[in-house]
């Protein structure tokens, strides 16, 4: 009986220890996650060190997975992406503009169906959902973020000649009068290159107080407006009349020409979007030295027609290599961390996250708050009117630029958009 209770125990004792084996084997073959890289492309080339900053975040997390996030012109970023991704050499996730520009990647067969995808997008604001989705109710982009329009001024310039934010558009015009006699440089704005910014940006902020906003772009769209009726006019006309304000040489300065001369104090005002805040402070400026108004309406009692927006979708490529991996970090995109992060690093972002509308930059807090009280629109020409060739865009940049050198009369360049739309 001892001997065969010995026996027993060494046969437990054998047992066990192969057990112990098998279970170290198998642990020690256990794989962690293959690493993957992903690609990001965007249009947001003032942007590279700050989203690595974000995308830290969720490699920290995951460590198997790294970003890297490349960035073109925004001119060129359609173009480019289209031949990357017709090359199979697309990123896997990539930055979509919204309606027309982003569609027709979509209809163009481009990019994954996210409607399944993007967690609680039933609670999402419909205005963004809708620049990203097909009229059957496909999403093909999450909703990011919406940027807005106004001035920018130098709080010692203003200080200088007594001038307080300008609420109307004749206490506009009498600030610039006022800065012009006195030999100050008034608006930065230049017209020799990117062109865009004086239609995005200048002529669909300040100008959508004197076409009427969101009812006049939905006219526009649906046929029943034209850019040669007098509320259009009058845009044109308004925003010629800033030509005189502008610097010595504006003919042929850039865009960056323009961001610079306003963030070193040498010039009083510059017309631009909320997405600059990170730009300027970059160059030196601050909410301490650099204030912002709303594009001033166009009479007194007039409510602020404000032009919020819906700037930058998230897509995913479709023929993805690292289609699951892509999957989980557009999960993480929708998330709150990525939103708060967007917001904080990327001031004058606003992020459609629902439930993440903290803001920690005075500048921005103070375009969001101005939301509130206004008649929100978008951009004149995004919907619709750039689905076609000659595209809206690509045409007012062309009579916008021509009415400051000259080609164009107000009305002229009016004529010429609406001609070729």
């Amino acid at each position: 009986m001892k001997a065969l209770t010995q026996v027993s125990l060494v046969k437990h004792v054998i047992l066990f220890s192969i057990a112990i084996l098998f279970v170290s084997g198998f642990m020690g073959c256990k794989k962690t996650a293959d690493p993957v890289e992903l690609t990001f492309s965007s249009w947001r080339i003032d942007d590279v060190d700050e989203m690595n900053r974000i995308n830290a975040l969720y490699t920290a997390a995951n460590p198997n997975i790294t970003i890297r996030f490349n960035s073109y012109e925004p001119t060129t970023y359609d173009e480019v992406t289209k031949a990357d991704l017709d090359a199979g050499t697309g990123a896997d996730v990539l930055f979509m503009f919204s309606y027309d520009r982003g569609r027709a990647f979509y209809d163009g067969g481009y990019l994954y169906d996210l409607t399944k995808v993007i967690p609680n997008l039933t609670s999402y604001d419909q205005v963004p959902v809708k620049a990203w989705s097909t009229e059957s109710g496909v999403t093909y982009a999450l909703p990011s973020v919406g940027v807005t329009h106004g001035i920018y001024y130098n709080k010692s310039i203003f200080a200088k000649y007594n001038i307080q934010e300008p609420a109307t558009w004749d206490e506009f015009i009498a600030a610039c009068d006022k800065l012009l006699a006195g030999g100050e440089k008034v608006l930065s704005q230049a017209v020799g290159d990117n062109t865009w910014i004086l239609n995005r940006v200048m002529f669909c902020g300040l100008g959508a107080n004197f076409y009427g906003g969101e009812t006049a772009r939905q006219g526009l769209m649906s046929g029943t407006k034209k850019l040669t009726d007098a509320n259009f006019i009058d845009a044109f006309k308004a925003m010629y009349s800033l030509k005189k304000y502008f610097p010595a040489g504006f003919e042929t300065l850039g865009y960056e020409d323009s961001k610079v001369l306003f963030a070193s104090g040498k010039a009083a005002m510059f017309i631009g979007g909320s997405w600059e805040i990170s730009v300027l402070e970059g160059l030196g400026a601050s909410s301490s030295t650099i204030g912002w108004f709303a594009p001033p309406v166009k009479k007194a009692g007039d409510q602020l027609q404000y032009c919020f927006q819906v700037d930058a979708g998230i897509s995913l490529n479709k023929k993805s290599k690292n289609l699951d991996a892509a999957l989980e970090y557009i999960k993480w995109l929708a998330g709150s961390e990525y939103a708060r992060s967007v917001m904080t690093e990327l001031p004058g972002f606003f992020s459609y996250t629902p439930g993440t509308s903290t803001l920690t930059n005075p500048l921005a807090q103070k375009m969001y708050n101005v939301a509130a009280t206004a008649n929100l629109t978008v951009r004149l020409m995004d919907e619709k009117l750039n689905s076609k060739s000659p595209g809206g865009d690509a045409l007012m940049n062309e009579a916008l630029q021509g009415m400051f050198l000259g080609t164009y009369t107000p009305e002229s360049a009016a004529a010429y958009v609406q001609s070729k739309l």
